[in-house]
């Protein structure tokens, strides 16, 4: 299973664990397992669509899905996956 790291907003949903294991082929998949086990993180990440909110990035062993193939960037077992919402600034 790889490694999913979650970043502090979410971890509401997943009890406070800042890494939690989930398997999943790809990113698509993995995000439904994640989903199955924390019911509710998913909608914070994916819009109506499914697809990744524009402000979360995600990143499969420090490359950004988007530059990837998407949801259909394969995962495995031995991957860190990284949960990162854009932060946006003032002035």
């Amino acid at each position: 299973m790889a490694t999913v790291r979650i970043p502090t907003p979410l971890r509401k949903f997943t009890q406070g664990k800042e890494e939690v294991s989930v398997a999943g082929g790809n990113v698509r998949d993995l995000l439904a397992n994640l989903e199955t086990a924390y019911p509710g993180i998913k909608e914070r990440i994916c819009d109506d669509a499914g697809a990744v909110r524009r402000f979360v990035n995600v990143f499969v062993a420090d490359e950004d899905i988007r530059f990837l193939e998407n949801l259909d960037t394969a995962v495995k077992d031995s991957d860190e996956v990284s949960i990162v919402p854009a932060i946006a600034g003032g002035r």
